[in-house]
């Protein structure tokens, strides 16, 4: 099974565990994305890993090779001393190493076609993650949109039937209050015609009539005695009022009589 292969896997493994917890498809898509990118991070690392190897590899390789030319470089002088059994030992030891720079040359080699097919993989997968972040971003619009409108369409048809309530709401407080204003125009006219009075008092209708004809008859009385009254006063007045406007007459004459006197003085003085 290769690494995207296991990746899908492993991704979907989760996905239906996490669907088994969630209803909001917003959230799965996000988790996916999330898991998706921890995958590539892990295959990052194992192409770090792998590089690393090689690289020890190629270190372990180039000891071995400097090792080769210091044994060739001993083969030499041990021949040019006459030393056959030394140079034999060092060119024995110069064909171990290089038998193992050959091993290593193949694992290298095999590390390196590792390195290669993981590069590959980790690119495919990244393009892969971006393609599925595409997606999942129109998928969230798309699945937002779609929550927003069906939201609208509840709240219009909650709305619609709450209208109707307040309609009906709206009529019994305007008959409540048409009735209040009635009732209100009524107390006050009662309250002026003086009907709060008698509806007060603890007196009946008849006690009512009876006190108004009692104060009837004493206005009655009453003014049939100031009649009387003025009726004798009168003859009184009429007999002081006589002498009082003879005298004012004479008291005209006399006046207009000396105001005459006093102007025929003035022309003979002129």
């Amino acid at each position: 099974m290769g690494i995207l292969s296991r990746t899908s896997y492993v991704i979907r493994s989760k996905i239906n565990s996490f669907l088994d917890r969630t209803e909001d498809p917003t959230q799965t898509l996000d988790y996916s994305y999330e898991q998706m990118r921890d995958q590539l991070q892990q295959v990052k690392r194992g192409i770090a890993d792998l590089t690393t190897q090689k690289k020890r590899l190629e270190m372990q390789k180039r000891r071995l090779e400097d090792n080769v030319e210091k044994h060739n470089g001993q083969a030499r002088t041990a021949v040019q001393q006459g030393r056959e059994d030394l140079a034999r030992r060092a060119l024995e030891k110069k064909k171990a190493k290089m038998n193992q720079i050959e091993e290593l040359d193949r694992q290298i080699s095999d590390l390196q076609s590792q390195q290669d097919s993981l590069i590959d993989q980790k690119d495919e997968l990244q393009a892969r993650i971006e393609e599925f972040r595409t997606k999942k971003e129109t998928m969230k619009a798309r699945y937002q949109a779609a929550e927003a409108s069906s939201q609208v369409s509840e709240a219009m048809t909650a709305t619609g039937e709450e209208f109707e309530d307040v309609g009906r709401a709206i009529e019994r407080a305007e008959e409540r209050t048409q009735d209040m204003e009635a009732r209100a125009a009524a107390l006050d006219e009662l309250h002026e015609s003086g009907a709060f009075d008698d509806v007060l008092s603890d007196k009946d209708s008849i006690d009512r009539e009876l006190e108004a004809l009692s104060t009837d008859s004493g206005v009655e009385a009453e003014l049939e005695t100031i009649k009387a009254e003025v009726g004798g006063e009168g003859t009184e007045a009429d007999a002081d009022v006589e002498p009082e406007a003879e005298d004012l007459e004479t008291e005209v004459s006399d006046a207009d009589v000396e105001a005459e006197l006093a102007e025929l003085q003035e022309e003979e003085d002129t």
